[in-house]
């Protein structure tokens, strides 16, 4: 069973949030439903399943969210959830245990885990951790959109313009890029400024980073 310990101040809730998800992967289901009545009461949807196996099997949501995880669980252990799920950045992990394991800790946190809370657990320590995630979500979903409207960007380039952007993140000049191209510098100058244009860049500077965001490789600072 859950034990949610009590504290002097009540439960800290926070205004409704309609698309924040907490998913809850613990195979007691004493502790999902104590844990679900918790995150609903906070304003939070709240997804439980019993088992890393099930969790796994749930389709990616594309929306601000956490994941409770318990360390001990049956077949797929939590730290072992963990190292398969951790390309996904925009769902922070906090890690529940009814044991104080240090080496555990470390090896959770070392893999990205945000938080690592022993049994029993505080209210507010809970709902803050759990706040805390749910605002890192809400950061790397915004770095993938960004990210994403980028890459859209540089789709829209011609092949030529992809040169030319190539070659001006690396600091070479108009008259350079068009030497290096065998065109002329007035057309540089021309594919230049659809560069700018499209991948909506009002300065090298700018572009420049933009181009870093992109992998492609650019002059040093």
């Amino acid at each position: 069973t859950l034990a949610l310990a009590s504290s002097r101040s009540m439960a800290i809730r926070t205004m409704p949030d309609d698309a924040a998800m907490v998913f809850v992967v613990d195979d007691d289901i004493s502790v999902r439903e104590s844990l679900e009545s918790l995150i609903r009461n906070a304003g939070w949807f709240a997804e439980l399943f019993a088992s890393g196996q099930e969790f796994l099997a749930r389709p990616r949501l594309t929306v601000p969210c956490c994941l409770l995880l318990d360390v001990s669980l049956p077949g797929l252990s939590g730290l072992e959830l963990q190292r398969q799920i951790a390309e996904r950045t925009e769902m922070p992990i906090i890690f529940i245990t009814g044991h104080n394991d240090v080496p555990m800790t470390v090896q959770a946190m070392k893999a990205g885990a945000v938080e690592f809370l022993t049994k029993p657990l505080r209210r507010d320590v809970l709902l803050n951790a759990i706040r805390a995630a749910l605002e890192r979500s809400r950061a790397a979903l915004r770095v993938d959109a960004e990210t994403q409207a980028i890459k859209n960007c540089y789709q829209s380039l011609t092949p030529r313009e992809r040169e030319v952007m190539g070659l001006v993140v690396t600091g070479l000049l108009n008259k350079q890029i068009g030497g290096e191209l065998d065109i002329s510098e007035t057309t540089v100058k021309k594919h230049r400024g659809q560069v700018m244009r499209k991948m909506k860049s009002d300065s090298l500077a700018e572009l420049v980073t933009i181009a870093a965001r992109l992998g492609l490789a650019t002059r040093k600072s």
